[in-house]
């Protein structure tokens, strides 16, 4: 009797135990989410606020009869960006990107000293995993390098770059534009969307460019060669302007980018 009752309160303990186990897993896994959320949220309503202070959005422009073309001469930027105030923040600022298809790709564009500083780090310079959108330190600051590459995070909650996938996913996302936007304190520059894919860490895509030339042009036939999607590139030339979006995929070793080039310099 003695030996089953201490069997008993043996079992006892250890159900206790794993009780309590589990419990502090929970607790620690709710902590986790909770700390992910309140991340997320800081992070999405710095930026909300920056849009509310930057931008003004425009009536959007009439489609043109028969899906004809927008001319240049009659096209405007769907939004204007208030460089000023963006400046009076954080002085690092370069740009503002709008991609149309994609809800919510609205964000300043930052270049650092390095790509290390605005990987964790937001416009207004808060820790925080989100980050920034940020240009390549080695680009120029006026997007007119043969290849601009831009960066930004894969948020799990669909901010930063966390939609770009979309492209390759969704072919709704291509069907309802194939244009994004970026705006300048001198430019509003738009682009159309040449490839989409998933690539290697190191591959050729994240190639710079000293200048136009054979090399150039070759190299936009074969990004526009590996795209996840049928696009409309029209004549490549080395007087072309690419820009690289490019998003982590969860594997370290790839990445997943869309490449856009210029088509439209609307001088302010």
């Amino acid at each position: 009797m003695a030996a089953k009752k201490k069997k008993k309160k043996g079992g006892d303990v250890l159900l206790t135990f794993v009780l309590i186990l589990a419990i502090g897993v929970f607790l620690f896994a709710a902590y986790n989410l909770y700390r992910i959320y309140t991340e997320y949220k800081k992070g999405s309503d710095e930026y909300n606020a920056i849009a509310q202070m930057a931008v003004t959005e425009r009536e959007p422009q009439a489609e043109p009869a028969g899906n004809a073309p927008v001319q240049a001469a009659s096209l405007a930027a769907p939004m204007t960006i208030d460089f000023a105030s963006l400046k009076a923040v954080n002085d690092d600022v370069i740009g503002w990107i709008y991609i149309e298809a994609l809800d919510g790709v609205n964000y300043p564009i930052v270049r650092g000293i390095d790509n290390s500083y605005y990987l964790h780090m937001t416009y207004q310079r808060n820790y925080n995993f989100a980050g920034t959108i940020f240009a390549d330190y080695e680009n120029h600051d006026n997007f007119n390098d043969c290849n601009t590459i831009i960066y930004g995070h894969n948020m799990k909650n669909g901010t930063m770059f966390g939609q770009l996938r979309r492209f390759s996913t969704n072919a709704d996302a291509y069907n309802k534009s194939k244009y994004f936007w970026i705006f300048t304190p001198e430019y509003d520059y738009r682009y159309e969307i040449i490839s989409a894919y998933t690539t290697g860490v190191n591959s050729d895509t994240y190639t710079l460019f000293k200048g136009p030339g054979e090399e150039f042009l070759s190299y936009m036939n074969r990004i526009v060669s590996y795209s996840d999607i049928v696009t409309t590139p029209g004549d490549l030339t080395v007087k072309d302007k690419i820009i690289t979006l490019s998003t982590c995929t969860g594997d370290d070793a790839t990445r997943y980018v869309v490449q856009g080039k210029r088509v439209d310099a609307l001088r302010k």
